[in-house]
């Protein structure tokens, strides 16, 4: 079972690296939550480094500017590693032709890579960072275009491996969505986002080089909200997990607006997964 913490600094001391998740437990796509940003801060200010891992599908310096925007302290974190970093080495290595199924916002993702956006017809892979309209499409609005994309076994690279996200109080799908939807149909995808290896490999070295040294396993702690993600690619990785219940999964046990501790367990339980530490913002 895990361990109800009541704040961050009550762990603290035991690791030299944290490794947080972005939308969910700093803010909600809307509004920020100070209390997450004052409790990484104290981790840095006791000597903790702490580095962001998100799957969002933009450029690092893309989610910076957001992150400030939202209100997300820069004092919060060391370096950050996105989903849209790593995919972009996926995106260089294939085909040179692609369709690119996302908002325009995120097409610089595509910017020194000598790939050519094209229409679906003449495409020879598909590169997934969302919906063109993610408030009111679902993935199966573009059955047709997957269908045909699969038949002629063409990958999907998609560069943000979350299913759903939080955008104020609603639920919104993500490009995740669309690549599960996808291998349902038959097609095969490549992702390097969370739960995979090469964002955990590009988050670690980032606090190599800012701490100048290797760090042990269990001096790092993973923190986070989604299970297919955060929660599993965490445990996969060997890292110690402090589980923020309040996210994506909060229905699945809360009882009267709280988590109910027993309820909560037993969803871990079935989900095969122990973090080591539980709170349910934060803070």
């Amino acid at each position: 079972m895990a361990d109800r913490i009541s704040t961050l600094s009550d762990v603290t001391e035991r690791y030299d690296v944290i490794l947080c998740d972005v939308w969910g437990v700093l803010h909600n796509g809307v509004d920020a939550f100070p209390a997450a940003s004052e409790a990484l801060t104290a981790a840095r200010a006791a000597g903790v480094t702490v580095v962001l891992i998100t799957n969002s599908p933009r450029r690092s310096e893309d989610v910076i500017n957001q992150l400030r925007m939202i209100g997300v302290a820069d004092t919060a974190y060391d370096r950050i590693v996105t989903s849209g970093d790593v995919t972009r080495t996926l995106i260089a290595a294939g085909p040179k032709r692609i369709f690119f199924l996302g908002p325009d916002r995120d097409l610089n993702l595509l910017e020194g890579l000598g790939v050519t956006a094209v229409a679906p017809d003449d495409a020879e892979a598909i590169v997934c960072t969302g919906f063109f309209d993610d408030e009111t499409e679902t993935p199966e609005d573009y059955h047709d275009v997957l269908v045909a994309f699969a038949a002629r076994k063409a990958p999907l690279i998609c560069a943000n491996p979350d299913l759903i996200v939080e955008r104020g109080h609603r639920m919104i799908p993500c490009a995740g969505a669309v690549a599960a939807y996808y291998e349902q149909l038959g097609g095969s995808t490549r992702i390097a986002g969370k739960p995979h290896r090469p964002i955990y490999e590009a988050s670690l070295g980032a606090a190599r080089e800012e701490r100048k040294g290797e760090v042990a396993r269990d001096r790092i702690l993973a923190i986070g909200d989604g299970m297919p993600t955060d929660v599993r690619g965490a445990l996969d990785a060997g890292l110690d997990l402090l589980y923020i219940s309040g996210g994506i999964h909060a229905a699945e046990y809360t009882v009267n607006g709280k988590p109910d501790e027993a309820i909560l367990n037993a969803w871990l339980k079935r989900e095969n997964a122990a973090p080591s530490y539980w709170m349910q913002r934060l803070a």
